[in-house]
């Protein structure tokens, strides 16, 4: 496998006569991307006029269905990325599109899962999950039925009236997976979601977001420090160089079989021979990053 750009990887699905489909409802073409970023730079303003380029000249798409995984050193603009296909941020360069439409505003198409707890301590498990489809302008009674429902496809059902300050780090982030999923999100951002856990319930939330993705595949933007997690999670890998103006300097696909389980996939040789390669790539950035000190 060689490093290749988006230009260069797969572009997935087959058209019918009619060469539509369905996405939430929505006819669009078959071969539509579900996240696109064409040229992008991202750019913020720093005390005495300085502007500081994040990342720059960044080609990037997801399509409906794929899992794609972003790694790169601290301070490569990884969440600048997520928080640019989320709407949270404006290109200063380039142009995000959702199913091929340009994105101007909040990405209302994605569900977005961030590193740290989002929920709100006042409220049980059950009613921060429900609390998601106030938006959505659905009766409280049934979007309570179906918080019950996700936070037991989740493992949770013994939990429902439980507050988050006695749920372990663990359940509190299945409650937040809950939160995103019951919405029914077409795109799935994830930033470091299970960077503050433990090895083994990373390994067990791994899983878990595996099986309900696999239910009905969504479009996965993942990042992650972590390249072993990539790799057991991801049908492609995207690596990032060392800021500033960080660029995409890998692309690689996993073709590891599914399902998969965390802890076994990363038993297989051509996993290892995966790692290998893929760090081979991204040690050089890593190195750099150190090099040239704090961002």
């Amino acid at each position: 496998m060689s490093q290749q750009g988006f230009a260069e990887g797969r572009k997935g699905g087959r058209k019918d006569g009619r060469g539509v489909r369905l996405v939430g409802g929505t006819a669009v073409a078959r071969d539509a991307t579900a996240v696109r970023l064409d040229g992008v730079a991202i750019a913020f303003s720093l005390k005495g006029g300085e502007r500081y380029v994040a990342v720059e000249g960044i080609d990037l798409g997801v399509m409906p269905g794929e899992f794609v995984a972003v790694v790169g050193p601290t301070g490569s603009g990884k969440s600048t990325l997520l928080n640019a296909a989320a709407g949270l941020l404006k290109p200063a360069a380039g142009q995000v599109a959702v199913f091929d439409a340009a994105l101007t505003g909040l990405n209302g198409r994605a569900g977005y899962l961030f590193q740290a707890d989002a929920l709100m301590p006042w409220k049980t498990a059950l009613d921060n999950v429900a609390v998601a489809l106030e938006p959505q302008g659905v009766p409280r009674r049934e979007a309570l039925s179906r918080a019950r429902d996700w936070l037991a496809r989740v493992g949770l059902s013994a939990f429902v009236d439980r507050y988050p300050h006695m749920l372990s780090g663990g359940q509190r982030k299945r409650v937040a997976l809950a939160q995103m999923l019951i919405r029914d999100p077409e795109i799935l951002l994830m930033d470091e979601p299970f960077g503050p856990l433990d090895a083994q319930t990373r390994q067990i939330m791994g899983n878990l977001l595996l099986e309900l993705w696999a239910a009905n595949r969504k479009a996965v933007m993942f990042v992650t420090h972590d390249l072993e997690e990539a790799i057991a999670l991801a049908d492609r890998v995207i690596v990032l160089s060392a800021g500033p103006a960080a660029r995409i300097v890998g692309a690689y696909p996993v073709p590891l079989p599914r399902p998969r389980d965390i802890s076994e996939i990363r038993l297989e040789p051509l996993f290892h021979a995966l790692y290998k390669e893929i760090w081979a790539c991204l040690r050089v950035e890593v190195s750099r990053a150190y090099a040239s000190g704090p961002a």
